[in-house]
């Protein structure tokens, strides 16, 4: 009796993952069919809620039963925990791994001993990362690695030019972000190729506004958080580290 138990066990086991790949089949070809324009679906899978399904589209997450049929939009909240599932799933596809951020085509900057690091993707005309510059120099002991992507039109492009090849560009920045001071145009050549690598990770990563702060850990913060928001931030990520 308990052999064919287990038996039947294992089998219903083994065909989970069937009827999963079944379902994630299923809905997709329901929502192209019934969602006319729907950009292309990234990821298919059951969420912590019995018969609905997460269906994942860049870092963006709606909901839908298992044929189909419905379409949901919103968050998840576990009521019993008061955790918003959804936040929490996103935390996580949106997390950077900071060791593969490629460091030399960032500006760097550091406060006190620097052990501490963030990673900030910023557009010179950007008011937001004027505000966050500000505040950043209220924080002790950290380096930070500006990636300057100029995403804002007018002349972000070339401001993020003449700041990346200037002598010292970290000094250009900071000159610029906190004095007011225009970055002066390079003259000759200059190889500026990190900015068009800039942009493609920023798009890689889908930073679509800044500034977009990147942790130690991978977590992320959009917009100009205060210098006590970020203090915050850098002693949780020790604490998990």
């Amino acid at each position: 009796m308990f052999p064919s138990i287990l038996k039947l066990s294992l089998l219903l086991a083994a065909a989970l993952p069937l009827v999963a790949n079944a379902n994630e089949a299923v809905i997709r070809k329901a929502l192209a069919e019934r969602l006319t324009g729907l950009p292309k679906i990234d990821e298919v899978r059951q969420s912590p809620m019995a018969g609905l399904w997460e269906v994942r589209i860049g870092n963006e997450l709606r909901y839908t039963d298992a044929s189909g049929s419905f379409w949901i939009e919103g968050e998840l909240i576990d009521l019993k925990s008061r955790k918003n599932l959804t936040e929490e799933r996103l935390a996580k596809i949106n997390a950077i791994d900071f060791a593969t951020l490629p460091l030399k085509d960032a500006i760097v900057w550091k406060n006190g001993n620097g052990k501490r690091r963030i990673a900030v993707f910023a557009d010179p005309n950007c008011g937001y990362c004027k505000r966050f510059e500000r505040s950043l120099q209220d924080v002790k002991d950290v380096t930070v690695y500006t990636f300057l992507i100029p995403i804002l039109g007018g002349d972000s492009a070339e401001k993020s030019r003449s700041i990346w090849c200037a002598k010292d560009s970290s000094s250009s920045w900071q000159a610029w972000m906190l004095d007011g001071k225009a970055p002066v145009k390079p003259m000759g050549a200059c190889d500026d190729a990190a900015i068009e690598r800039n942009l493609a990770l920023s798009r890689r990563h889908h930073v679509n506004g800044t500034p977009a702060i990147i942790f130690e850990d991978g977590s992320r913060a959009p917009g100009a958080i205060s210098a006590d928001q970020l203090e915050k931030r850098l002693q949780s990520v020790g604490k998990s580290s």
